[in-house]
Order: C-alpha cells, then structure tokens, then sequence
C-alpha cells in the first residue's frame, strides 16, 4: 500500500535511502551519504510531498516530490525488483503532468528504469556535491 509519509516513517525512510543510496551509488562513497543524513532528516524530506510503500508492517520505499521535481525514489535493496519502484512511480506520475529528475550516469540500473517509466534525457551536467556526472530526465503524460 502507498500512502502519505508521517513523522513516524522518518527514522525508516532514512534507512531505506541511505543503504539504497550506498548501493547504487557505491562511486560515491559512503561517508558522503552518512554525512547528509542529518540534512535529509532536518532539511529534504521535510519539504517534501513524501509517500512510502508499506505491506501493512514494513515500509519497502518511499518516493519524494519537490514540486515537479522527482528528488528521491528508493526501494530497500531487499525488496527491490518485486514491483515496488513502479508502483511508487506510477503513484508520483498520477501526482503531476510533468516530471524531472536526476541520476547519475554511472548507475545504468535506475536510468534503464527511468527510460521504462516513460522518462527521456534531456541533458548532463555535473553534479555540485560529488563532482561526478548526472543526466537529467523528463516525464511528461
């Protein structure tokens, strides 16, 4: 079941995206990603429109919305390639006519996924914090 984050969810969905984030983004490096918890606990998840999946025990993922920005998408490695990404993307592309996003161009996975749900690149730049190359996607229905 998707449904609208709660302040309860918060210590759950930041565990999801850091062990998510260290996995795909193992060119990072991990001390990168532990050393923004804080920010998106304090910062980024508050401001956005937040929903997580959840099998009535467990949430699985969650996605984030910045206006029609896609911020975040993770699903717990454990549960990833059960469905649960396409479900929460369908739920964010039935919340806006247009999306964008960005991935880093050297997780291949999440842009072959983003390309499935319908997402084209647009451009390349790179990204501020880690100084390695994003690609920028749009979705529009």
């Amino acid at each position: 079941m998707i449904r609208a984050f709660e302040a309860s969810d918060m210590n759950d969905v930041l565990n999801i995206w850091l062990e998510a984030s260290i996995k795909a983004h193992h060119f990072v490096g991990k001390e990168f990603w532990e050393s923004i918890i804080d920010d998106m606990r304090e910062t980024y998840i508050p401001a956005s429109d937040t929903y997580v999946f959840s099998d009535g025990v467990t949430l699985k993922g969650f996605f984030s919305l910045d206006r029609d920005t896609l911020a975040a998408m993770f699903v717990s490695p454990n549960d990833q390639g059960k469905g649960i990404g396409r479900r929460l993307m369908d739920q964010a592309k039935s919340l806006r006519k247009k999306l964008t996003l960005s991935v880093y161009r050297e997780n291949p996975k999440s842009i072959q996924f983003y390309r499935k749900c319908g997402f084209t690149i647009i451009k390349e730049r790179i990204d501020e914090h880690t100084g390695h190359i994003e690609i920028l996607m749009e979705y529009n229905s």
